[in-house]
């Protein structure tokens, strides 16, 4: 299932979850509603809002699962929104932790110019940094080297704490694409990163989440990005030196993972940093990213 938030167009209406079929949008509370056959009980194990919905985890993404089957079972036509009637904004908005990994393929941490690291190399992004598939990828106009970096992304579904790798995937929800979107002179300037990876609206995220069962070895998928249609990124996840299950076993020793948390899993060699001469997005490029199993998403960069 891939579960989006979205907004229909022109109408006054706050963020809500659903699922995309195709081209087809349903939203989640109301489908669950009619398989439910109970508004009030309804709306409360299945909230609308996607910072209440992913906040429970697991067992609301069950409860979705049930009306995602309900509705394919039944047609229901008059749920279905068309995918041009709708705004998609990137499906988790405010997650209480985004997680980044740094140097973690080892062709990148070479085009860097940097050791592979003998720890998961760590730091945090916010919800100010984040936007969606509709959006544009924002350049600030404090930085003249503005890079792009594909990535997948877990979403956690289960409070994790001393995780051993061996259960980590019981605790996730699901899988997105994220561009760590960041400014590299600003990257540079300090030993710690956080002012080149959090400028507002930099970081797409999305376009949907596909639930962990669908995607099923987050350790083995093609990963890509393209600038302006040219290819700049192309590997593989499992080239990842500290895979997914290490990363949730490692980061949840540091700290309680919460459902609704994100992991950021580093990007391949290709950015535009590592390239000869240097090639960063300028106002009106578009960059795409495309994860195996999960889909492809398009941003336009503007400059603010």
């Amino acid at each position: 299932m891939k579960l989006v938030t979205y907004k229909q167009k022109g109408k006054p209406s706050s963020l809500r979850v659903g699922f995309i079929e195709g081209n087809k949008i349903v939203d989640l509370q109301e489908a669950y509603i009619e398989y439910k056959g109970n508004t009030v009980e309804a709306k409360q194990l299945l909230p609308s809002d996607p910072s209440a919905f992913y906040q429970i985890g697991h067992s609301v993404i069950e409860r979705a699962k049930a009306a995602y089957s309900y509705v394919k079972e039944n047609g229901m036509e008059g749920f279905f929104l068309d995918r041009e009637e709708v705004y998609l904004s990137t499906p988790n908005p405010t997650p209480q932790k985004i997680i980044c990994v740094g140097k973690n393929y080892a062709e990148h941490a070479a085009e860097m110019d940097s050791d592979i690291p003998d720890y998961p190399v760590l730091f945090a992004k916010y919800p100010n940094a984040l936007v969606g598939p509709d959006d544009n990828m924002v350049k600030s106009s404090f930085t003249q080297k503005m890079d792009y970096e594909v990535e997948l992304t877990v979403v956690i579904g289960k409070e994790a704490k001393d995780v051993p790798k061996e259960n980590a995937l019981d605790y996730i929800a699901g899988y997105t694409i994220g561009n760590d979107g960041t400014a590299r002179d600003l990257q540079k300037r300090t030993p710690q990163w956080l002012q080149g990876k959090n400028l507002d609206l930099s970081t797409p995220i999305g376009p949907w989440i596909v639930t962990a069962d669908e995607v099923g070895d987050p350790g083995n998928l093609t990963i890509q990005s393209y600038v302006n249609g040219e290819m700049r990124q192309s590997s593989t996840t499992n080239k990842l030196i500290f895979d997914v299950p290490y990363l949730v076993e490692f980061i949840s020793q540091l700290m309680t993972l919460k459902p609704g948390d994100m992991i950021m899993t580093g990007t391949p060699d290709g950015v535009g940093f590592g390239m000869n001469p240097q090639q960063f997005l300028q106002n009106g490029d578009n960059v795409t990213l495309e994860i195996e199993k999960i889909g492809k998403m398009d941003n336009k960069v503007i400059e603010k």
